[in-house]
């Protein structure tokens, strides 16, 4: 069964290649989920002042900004979306507006290879490929970030 997201802004997601893993939840985003924070709302423009934003980052929707950001956590620029035994990936997800890139999405490799992601204030999911969540509310990954598997 698929979530609660409009399917016209996901039409990449199916029951053949996604799962819901958790409920609905506005307490923390896409972004705080890769990054491994599930008690706060990461976004660098604030919302009626409840998002967090690693300090000393600008707080502007810039793919260097959120680059930045997710440095903050041990993320470093410079991988793709293969596995790697020991490696957690995160992948960028943004929009192409003319030459720039406006991020809009995270996504977390697991273990196993496969890709896990938190649909704005809706459910989790894992999906079987990276670009099962590309289309118009996303845009496609355009950056993958690695560091050291955590444990």
């Amino acid at each position: 069964m698929l979530g609660s997201w409009p399917l016209p802004f996901h039409p990449n997601l199916t029951n053949n290649n996604c799962v819901l893993t958790s409920p609905k939840s506005n307490g923390y985003n896409c972004i705080a989920w890769a990054a491994g924070d599930t008690t706060r709302w990461w976004w660098p423009v604030p919302l009626k002042g409840i998002n967090y934003w690693p300090t000393g980052i600008p707080r502007v929707e810039t793919l260097e900004a959120f680059i930045q950001a997710f440095g903050t956590v041990g993320y470093s620029p410079g991988a793709n979306a293969s596995l790697q035994d020991g490696i957690e990936k995160v992948a960028i997800f943004a929009l192409r507006l003319g030459a720039l890139l406006v991020p809009k999405h995270a996504a977390r490799q697991l273990e196993s290879g496969i890709w896990t992601s938190k649909m704005g204030s809706l459910e989790d999911i894992t999906h079987i490929a990276c670009d099962a969540v590309n289309g118009p509310a996303y845009g496609e990954a355009v950056e993958f970030l690695a560091r050291p598997r955590p444990g």
